[in-house]
């Protein structure tokens, strides 16, 4: 599981790229939808742009990938990934596989004409990462001195990519079948599949785990490729999208009004302390899509509430699927994205999306505060007494990031209990010594959102997008690097 969390964390820095290429390719259709082949130069320059790196979404996560696992993010395993992601491409392409099995190129197994992908990227970036963890400070003799520590990685990267390749061989055509009849069984569904995509991407965020999920539907794994189709206007209008517009209404409309439900039903004395946790997560759910911030706030003090938001999901999902209306985001499901995508080729209706968050606005509140108020849920604000003490301390973060990280440290154990820190987009990722050191109320009255302990020795801290600052100023504390 901690394996499968850091690997989920790695693939959110390929899809931290994608912001820029949204920008460019948002704007380009903005002056003219038609994009490339239209009459305005400055719209075909910024598309051109943009799809440069739509185009190159598998490498960003050999990169992303290889980084992320590395210990030390050391831009050596950069490097050893993009070096098995040449061979595996080079030793599996069409032309080689007919050579090497004596076919003819017509006959060889259409699978490896798809060995461009996602999917292939992250094994590519594993293979660089766990050589450069493996080798890093390998010592050879005198003479072959040059060649020792991160010199080594992208010679046993080599071979360890070949001995890859020769797997792949024999095995990618059963396991990009299986992918494929994966996607095709869930496109046959259509809607219903939008749904049940939307159900289990909520359910798995509380283990990082969503992002494997995604990258099925989002990306050319299975043959969907939602979001690259999407913006590359390579889709089928009216069907390309529907795996990313039940999002907005959710991320936009659907979580602010659950806040809201949370703020009115909070005691009255904890009502400002409620506020200052419900508007800033609401805001940053409704702007840029991130959620996190604001689901941490319920999932664990009241679960029943995050399964009737896993519910909502689908149910939005399945709705906008089923309507003519579709919207894409490189990033999530925030209003900077929607208006990005207002007026890309494949953009259909944008407008209804206001009008069916503004619905699951109300509904939202609505279950919300009527399941809030009948069971008596903990929600922000809800807490008993002796949780209410830490909440009335809470430092807004985005303050002093080393005011807040030295709180934080203190609630995590001290430096001493420190054996490993990390951060992802919204949370601080933490290996402790010992658990029984590590201070919950203390961490919440620093600013955290929330804290989830995952196995025997981590630690996850809820930060919000702020997560990276306070884990640089921790890390300055601690003097330790991941």
């Amino acid at each position: 599981m901690k394996t499968m969390q850091k690997l989920g964390k790695s693939l959110m820095l390929p899809v931290a790229c994608l912001p820029i290429a949204a920008v460019m390719l948002g704007v380009g259709y903005w002056i003219d939808p038609a994009g490339w082949g239209g009459t305005n130069q400055v719209a075909a320059f910024l598309v051109m742009a943009g799809k440069a790196i739509i185009d190159n979404i598998p490498l960003l996560f050999v990169i992303g990938v290889s980084v992320g696992m590395a210990n030390g993010k050391d831009g050596a395993a950069a490097l050893a990934g993009l070096i098995s992601w040449l061979l595996i491409q080079g030793l599996l392409a069409p032309q080689t596989v007919a050579m090497l099995s004596g076919k003819p190129l017509e006959d060889v197994s259409a699978a490896f004409g798809k060995i461009n992908n996602v999917f292939i990227g992250i094994i590519c970036g594993l293979i660089g990462a766990i050589c450069y963890n493996r080798f890093k400070n390998t010592r050879l003799p005198d003479a072959l001195a040059f060649f020792s520590g991160k010199r080594s990685v992208a010679i046993v990267t080599g071979g360890a990519s070949i001995l890859a390749a020769l797997v792949l061989f024999f095995i990618w055509p059963a396991v990009y079948g299986a992918l494929v009849a994966f996607g095709v069984s869930v496109l046959k569904l259509g809607p219903a599949g939008a749904g049940i995509y939307g159900f289990f991407n909520r359910l798995l965020i509380p283990f990082g785990l969503h992002h494997a999920l995604n990258s099925v539907f989002w990306f050319d794994v299975a043959g969907i490729n939602d979001l690259g189709n999407f913006w590359n206007n390579t889709g089928v209008r009216g069907v390309t999208g529907q795996y990313m517009t039940g999002f907005f209404p959710v991320m936009m409309f659907g979580l602010p009004g659950a806040a809201l439900a949370m703020y009115h039903t909070a005691k009255s004395g904890r009502k400002k302390a409620a506020a200052g946790l419900l508007l800033a997560a609401a805001f940053a759910a409704f702007l840029t899509g991130v959620t996190e911030p604001l689901e941490f706030s319920f999932m664990f003090l009241a679960p029943v509430l995050y399964v009737v938001h896993a519910v909502l999901t689908a149910v939005s999902m399945f709705v906008m699927a089923a309507l003519p209306v579709r919207a894409g985001f490189n990033f999530s499901g925030g209003m900077i994205d929607l208006a990005l995508s207002w007026r890309t080729p494949l953009a259909q209706n944008p407008w209804a999306i206001i009008l069916v968050g503004l619905i699951f606005f109300a509904i939202y509140y609505l279950l919300f505060r009527v399941i809030i108020t009948k069971f008596d849920l903990k929600t922000p604000g809800r807490e008993d007494e002796d949780h209410a003490e830490a909440e009335n301390k809470i430092t807004p973060v985005g303050g002093d990031f080393n005011a807040i990280a030295k709180a934080v440290l203190a609630g995590l154990g001290g430096v001493e209990n420190i054996a490993s820190l990390d951060n992802c987009i919204t949370r601080l990722r933490v290996e402790v010594k010992n658990q029984a050191d590590v201070d919950e109320k203390a961490i919440k009255a620093a600013g955290a959102r929330g804290v989830v302990r995952p196995d025997k020795t981590g630690v996850q801290v809820i930060i919000g997008p702020q997560a990276q600052h306070v884990a640089d100023a921790m890390k300055a504390l601690t003097r330790k690097t991941p």
